[in-house]
């Protein structure tokens, strides 16, 4: 095979890109390599070395997604100091093709390549395979997006659904409203679903119950819930869980996603056990009239690791992307 049958694909972060081939038609990646943004002035040095890493000297075309707003040619990355030119990269490398997407589109177009193996059953079934699918999951942020079926394929959709308004359902969530919002004015559920909002949710729990937070991160949280070894953490993590039911829920409603919820994104492979014993499913189904739709609904957590590579590897040939 000539180098040209090759294309690039990447996922780029804040902290790492993770770039792969993939071979005309085909989705999976292969030759896979992890590149630190930091070690590199911009895209383009990254690209040239991991070329050279794989022992291919040109591609045809590529696909890159990217954790930043994706507007005209222009890029910057929000958490690194990668700026590019989207136009300037592709002559730059000859490529036929450049397309540039949001990192959690990547995330939803990758999730129907994602191997069954991968793919954790939460809770609800069978679902509807004609319905959308909806795809959310909290990490550094809190990402939402959807999948539409057309014929032969998938139209992702592009949303800020982690901004919503957080609603509490009771009156220790009114606390917890009441605590962020004098810290942050309005409360998005991105507050609350993501490794901050973690903290934050931790926070309040601390001063609801007039004890110290002695935690000071969210990896420390999540460490003490699971091992038992702090109840307040316990708690917090518990309520987390059962907040992104909630939400997960609202969002089935909203998007008519009866064909599954596919929650992706660092956090939940990571307390995979503690979340599958939490009271995710309570708030995920307690949708009073509609809780029959819900409890049809399939709920999985996606735990392979280079979800976006798949995605970014269906893109170069979807043309809704």
């Amino acid at each position: 095979m000539t180098d040209k049958q090759y294309s690039l694909v990447g996922d780029i972060g804040g902290t790492n890109a993770r770039f792969a081939l993939v071979a005309q038609g085909d989705v999976r990646p292969r030759e896979i390599e992890v590149l630190a943004c930091r070690d590199y002035e911009n895209l383009d040095c990254a690209v040239v070395d991991y070329l050279q890493r794989v022992g291919v000297e040109e591609v045809g075309q590529a696909c890159l997604a990217v954790a930043s707003p994706v507007r005209g040619t222009q890029v910057r990355m929000t958490n690194n100091h990668w700026r590019f030119d989207t136009e300037e990269i592709r002559r730059q490398f000859s490529w036929s093709a450049f397309k540039v997407i949001n990192d959690f589109t990547a995330m939803a177009l990758g999730v129907p390549h994602v191997p069954e193996a991968n793919l954790v059953h939460v809770c609800g079934g069978p679902g509807d395979p004609r319905r959308p699918r909806l795809v959310m999951g909290p990490g550094t942020g809190l990402g939402v997006s959807g999948l539409v079926p057309i014929n032969n394929g998938w139209v992702p959709l592009m949303t800020e659904g982690g901004h919503v308004d957080y609603a509490p359902t009771d009156d220790l969530e009114m606390d917890v409203l009441r605590i962020l919002r004098a810290r942050f004015g309005r409360v998005s559920v991105e507050r609350i679903l993501c490794g901050q909002g973690l903290l934050n949710l931790y926070q309040a729990h601390a001063e609801i119950r007039g004890v110290p937070a002695a935690l000071d991160s969210p990896e420390k949280i999540t460490a003490a819930a699971v091992a038992n070894e702090d109840a307040l953490a316990r708690e917090s993590l518990r309520h987390f869980c059962e907040i992104l039911g909630r939400v997960a829920g609202n969002g089935v409603l909203t998007l008519g996603s009866l064909g599954g919820v596919y929650l992706c994104g660092g956090i939940l492979p990571r307390i995979l056990e503690f979340f599958l014993e939490s009271p995710f499913r309570n708030g995920f189904e307690d949708k009073g009239r509609m809780r029959p739709l819900l409890e049809s609904t399939p709920v999985y957590v996606v735990t392979e690791p280079y979800t976006g590579l798949l995605g970014a590897a269906e893109a170069l040939s979807n043309p809704e992307v």
